[in-house]
């Protein structure tokens, strides 16, 4: 990964290259292209062009995905530190994997897969902190003041319900509820079928539902 990517994750990434020579990938030629260029391909393009030679290629899909990994990456542990280098972990490994990268999954699935499978480890390694929620200030003559305390107060704890499912199911929910991928895309980034992505979705909103219903009120 380049400076540029750097500046997104904070990295220690190696240093950008500026060479516009790379025109082989898996025998074929790849077009060489500008800076501008690059914002424009796709994905799968992108990932072309860095397995090709083209190391700046690989900031501009940081740039596309460093939002949704880094949210993926809180939903599971709930902490900005943490959050921030599980994402950074993600985007190098991935990055290092890129060479074997054959494109059966989409770039985002892909991504998907490093962020969760780091995720889970983490979890499965040791608790990992939860940072307090911030005292909620709302003007005093708001009218719908009282609503939204009560719907910040639920959403602590959904949040807080979510942390207690068993792993599996707090990740298919989290993919399903919060980065809204399909069944099948969900299946892709777990590793599972269909079958038992639906599985899972019904077991945590179960379980979801018991946890909230015998939480003090």
């Amino acid at each position: 990964m380049t400076r540029a990517g750097s500046r997104a994750l904070n990295g220690p990434w190696p240093e950008r290259t500026t060479t516009t020579v790379a025109q082989q990938h898996d025998g074929e030629a790849v077009p060489v292209y500008t800076h501008d260029e690059l914002v424009t391909l796709d994905d799968r393009a992108l990932v072309a062009a860095c397995q090709a030679g083209r190391r700046e290629a690989f900031d501009e899909l940081v740039v596309r995905h460093r939002r949704a990994v880094y949210q993926l990456c809180y939903r599971f542990v709930g902490n900005h530190e943490d959050a921030t280098d599980l994402a950074q972990d993600a985007f190098l490994r991935a990055y290092r994997a890129l060479p074997a990268f054959k494109g059966e999954a989409a770039v985002t699935t892909w991504l998907h897969r490093i962020a969760v499978n780091l995720c889970l480890n983490k979890l499965a390694a040791r608790p990992v902190r939860r940072e307090p929620l911030d005292e909620l200030r709302l003007p005093s003559r708001e009218p719908d003041a009282m609503h939204r305390l009560v719907r910040a107060e639920r959403a602590r704890d959904v949040r807080s319900a979510i942390a207690q499912l068993p792993p599996k199911q707090r990740a298919t929910l989290i993919l399903r509820v919060y980065q809204e991928l399909s069944h099948q895309e969900i299946a892709s980034v777990l590793g599972s079928s269909v079958g038992a992505v639906k599985a899972n979705v019904f077991h945590a909103l179960r379980h979801l539902k018991r946890i909230l219903r015998d939480e003090p009120t």
